[in-house]
């Protein structure tokens, strides 16, 4: 079964007037073949200093190089590169490079231009209306088909087949108009992704030869010369770890460009992914955004971790609304005004997105101890970067004296808030709550209990878990 996606892009503008032949010629039209579209798009927007692949972060510097030198040389594309690493992100990108608008002969099952009919029928049209030939108008992300392959992917799903009802109809086996075309035909003049590539069975692949290469298609023993104008790319995972499938090299050799992807190699990188791709139902500190994103980079550093499998952005955005709906579940169980996450709802990220992660052969049973290691070690380093400077010897004293903090995923704010002990004049809990950025009671009490896990962390005071409760002391 087809999966294809839509990419979304701006609100489209109200598309030409042209609606004949004879209107788009004396309109000046020019028609160009899909990669000299792309191309000069790319090279507009390039001149013109704007970003052609918003919402990409981390590939500026690698992978966009590589992308945009491959769609100046009119190649196919495939993407290789671990899960969650952004692939069909950048493939549905390119949608932004083609014009928004562009002509195909009304009712052409293939979306032919006007000025150049491939198939036999759109042919017979223009030959018998000329100038009168009906044309409509197509947006880009009507020209931007997705496949998922799965091994139950046909020829017929990619490419096409003889339609028995055509047959039935009394048309003779040989005419051409009795073929079905398939997603690839259906996409010309338009571009085609195929996400997980080696998973379509070694044959499927073998009948994508001709189509890339010499641009014809091949329906069981009938050869049809249609130029299909066609941009073809894809996404795969490392074959060395799946043992799903394999991209036979034929293939592989008619794409012509090759480019590996990555996960963002810096801190605010892997932020900003989590910023724009989490849906949080409450407030998420961006500190405690820096934690899961400092836990997902220990997770990819891990001897523990099995690396081949990669560990997903996913991850880190599934953490953030795991700790968002924590923090809504707290706020509406407590009556609180503001759901703001805190240092305790991390745990309940572990507790869900462990299964996401697959460990090392000879790592079963410590799963869960690499996990509480590897978050403690985040938080800690979060704690040094925004709190360095801040002296929490008063507290530590309070707490060395007797004083104990209690928290947990039932303890509201302002219960929170009226358990710190009290430090007489001194605005050190003010001095935590400025430098985090911390206003009403919700931040406040996230901003200081980040401070007594650091002070945890650093092996200054004690805690204890018990029943769903924690306690500092």
């Amino acid at each position: 079964m087809e999966d294809v996606t839509q990419p979304q892009t701006s609100q489209p503008s109200q598309h030409p007037a042209a609606s004949t032949l004879g209107e788009l010629r004396a309109s000046g039209h020019e028609r160009k073949s899909l990669r000299r579209e792309l191309r000069d798009n790319l090279l507009a927007r390039l001149a013109a200093g704007d970003d052609p692949w918003p919402g990409l972060h981390g590939f500026s510097e690698t992978v966009v190089p590589q992308v945009e030198r491959a769609l100046l040389a009119g190649h196919d594309i495939v993407l290789l590169g671990e899960r969650g690493q952004g692939k069909t992100r950048l493939l549905r990108s390119l949608v932004g490079l083609l014009d928004e608008w562009t002509p195909v002969i009304s009712g052409s099952e293939l979306g032919e231009h006007p000025y150049e009919p491939i198939t036999v029928t759109s042919q017979q049209a223009a030959a018998t209306y000329g100038d009168d030939l009906r044309i409509s108008w197509r947006h880009r992300d009507e020209r931007y088909a997705e496949k998922l392959a799965t091994p139950d992917t046909s020829v017929a799903d990619l490419i096409g087949d003889v339609d028995p009802m055509k047959v039935a109809e009394g048309r003779h086996l040989g005419d051409p108009e009795t073929i079905h075309f398939g997603l690839i035909p259906r996409s010309h003049r338009g571009i085609v992704a195929i996400n997980e590539l080696p998973d379509l069975a070694e044959r499927i692949q073998v009948a994508m030869l001709n189509v890339m290469e010499e641009r014809d298609i091949q329906i069981r023993g009938y050869i049809l010369r249609l130029p299909l104008d066609v941009l073809v790319v894809a996404s795969a995972n490392p074959e060395d770890y799946t043992n799903r499938g394999r991209i036979i090299t034929p293939l592989k050799d008619r794409f012509g460009a090759e480019i590996r992807t990555h996960y963002p190699r810096e801190v605010h990188e892997e932020i900003a992914v989590i910023e724009q791709e989490a849906d949080l139902v409450a407030e998420v500190p961006a500190y405690l955004l820096e934690v899961l994103a400092r836990f997902t980079r220990h997770l990819r550093d891990s001897q523990s971790v099995d690396q081949r499998s990669g560990v997903s952005a996913r991850f880190a955005i599934a953490g953030a609304e795991t700790i968002a709906a924590a923090a809504l579940h707290r706020a509406t169980t407590q009556g609180e005004d503001e759901a703001v996450a805190r240092v305790v709802d991390l745990e309940t990220a572990v507790d869900v997105l462990g299964g996401k992660i697959e460990f090392e052969t000879g790592e079963e049973g410590r799963e869960a101890e690499i996990l509480t290691h590897l978050l403690r070690t985040a938080v800690a380093e979060t704690v040094r970067a925004h709190l360095a400077g801040i002296d929490l010897r008063l507290l530590v004293e309070a707490i060395e004296e007797g004083a104990m903090v209690g928290t947990g995923a039932r303890v509201g704010a302002r219960d929170f808030l009226a358990g710190l002990p009290v430090l007489g004049e001194s605005d050190l809990y003010d001095a935590v709550c400025e430098r985090l950025g911390a206003t009403n009671d919700g931040e406040r009490a996230a901003a200081i209990e980040l401070a007594l896990e650091g002070l945890y962390l650093a092996r200054r005071i004690g805690k204890d878990t018990d029943g769903g409760e924690t306690f500092y002391g």
